[in-house]
């Protein structure tokens, strides 16, 4: 059996980030998403994203930024992944880089629209506030990374139930919005890798 990749997501400084890598974390998530209380500017991770080993795949989260911005983020930073939540269609999207479309999974969801997307893999999300939606649901044209409410608790049922590429959490790994509880963290990335 394969193992999934376990992204966290919502790094905004250097200790969950090397607590998150030592737990056994292959990527973490960036946001660059103003609204956000996880958002973190390039000038801030600037001076230390480049102590993220060159193995850990660094994952920017945009959201409505023209192709143009997000190319100069990842040039400044060395992103190795865009993960795009806005509103793009097929035709605009950054090009030459790996890319993930996010998708919020809900009952209107239609997994025919992703179908134009050439990317490299589907971020199905829920529906935010740190609640899953329905796993059976989690349909892509492509490879899935499961995300939404997602813990230590329920990540095992959730992968035997999707059998995704990957699995991304976030708010429920928090001690407060932007601060890793480093144990939750822990705990989670064991479940998510325990065959």
């Amino acid at each position: 059996m394969n193992r999934v990749f376990v992204k966290i997501c919502g790094i905004t400084n250097p200790d969950d980030a090397l607590a998150s890598i030592e737990a056994g974390a292959q990527a973490l998530g960036f946001v660059f998403y103003a609204p956000s209380p996880r958002c973190v500017t390039p000038e801030q991770l600037a001076p230390w994203i480049g102590q993220v080993p060159s193995d850990i795949w660094k994952v920017g989260v945009f959201v409505n930024e023209s192709p143009a911005s997000v190319e100069a983020v990842v040039d400044m930073l060395g992103l190795d992944v865009v993960q795009l939540h806005g509103d793009e269609q097929p035709g605009e999207l950054p090009r030459a880089l790996r890319i993930w479309k996010a998708a919020r999974v809900g009952p209107d969801f239609d997994v025919v629209r992703l179908a134009g997307y050439a990317v490299e893999g589907f971020l199905l999300d829920g529906p935010g506030q740190g609640r899953p939606f329905d796993w059976s649901l989690a349909k892509a044209p492509g490879k899935v990374i499961l995300a939404g409410g997602l813990d230590a608790g329920n990540v095992r049922r959730a992968i035997d139930a999707v059998k995704p590429w990957g699995v991304d959490a976030c708010s429920l790994l928090e001690s407060a919005p932007g601060r890793k509880d480093h144990r939750k963290v822990a705990s989670f990335i064991e479940e998510a890798l325990r065959l």
